[in-house]
């Protein structure tokens, strides 16, 4: 299925669940802070969040099922995001990660991922650098659709993969004025993913299976709004 939504709190907790059972949790563990980390007084990084346990365990299922463990993945918005977590103790093994936070550089495992500080929209990687683009609760955030959506059918090869989970509920939610991580939040309805569907089409990115945008339950609260997540995956056309 190419659109799915969050369909209850009880969904998470299974998600997180199946997460823990399969090696590939990292919340609620914190990246450890390192001698110098202490001398700068550097706080460690809280990666993870266990609302965000079904949009993470939806990405890893769907990526070991269609590449290999050697493909190459970039996640954007990555900061404190645990998905690269997640799938570099799934077993991949050619991870990056892009973040304006310049915390990103000490994020879990940076030994073995490659984390960059930049704009996820500019992102200084060659065309077709990737079999998979991934985005964990971050389009939501100062979303510019077409730049980004052009960034990512650019970063893609024929036949990859995009990722995104995003801020949703089928009807419109007002959110201005609101802002997070000193950008502005949306939350998306429907329609507006339908929009994003549309405009991706015109980058090549096509959704891989059915779609489904209803929902009855709003278990996510921030900023006193309550809504759901939507997850979807979109394939790179030749």
């Amino acid at each position: 299925m190419s659109v799915k939504i969050l369909q209850s709190i009880e969904q998470n907790r299974a998600a997180r669940e199946e997460m823990s059972r399969a090696g590939i949790s990292y919340w609620p563990r914190r990246a450890p802070r390192t001698l110098l980390n202490r001398l700068l007084l550097r706080r460690a990084i809280p990666v993870g969040d266990s609302r965000k346990s079904w949009d993470v365990l939806e990405t890893v299922r769907l990526l070991e099922a269609r590449l290999p463990k050697d493909a190459p993945i970039i996640d954007l918005g990555a900061y404190a995001s645990e998905v690269l977590c997640s799938l570099h103790q799934a077993g991949f093994t050619r991870l990056s990660g892009i973040d304006l936070d310049p915390g990103i550089v000490r994020m879990p495992f940076h030994e073995q991922i490659q984390y960059v500080v930049g704009d996820m929209m500019k992102v200084p990687f060659e065309d077709h650098s990737f079999a998979a683009v991934t985005s964990i609760s971050a389009i939501e955030h100062g979303l510019q659709l077409r730049p980004l959506l052009a960034e990512v059918s650019r970063l893609l090869r024929a036949g990859g993969l995009f990722i995104a989970s995003t801020d949703y509920w089928p009807a419109k939610i007002d959110t201005t004025g609101i802002r997070m991580y000193d950008l502005e939040w949306k939350i998306f309805s429907r329609e507006e993913i339908e929009q994003l569907l549309a405009v991706a089409a015109e980058y090549g990115l096509e959704p891989i299976g059915e779609l489904s945008f209803e929902a009855d339950e709003r278990p996510i609260t921030a900023a006193g709004k309550h809504f759901t997540f939507a997850w979807m995956a979109l394939e790179k056309r030749a």
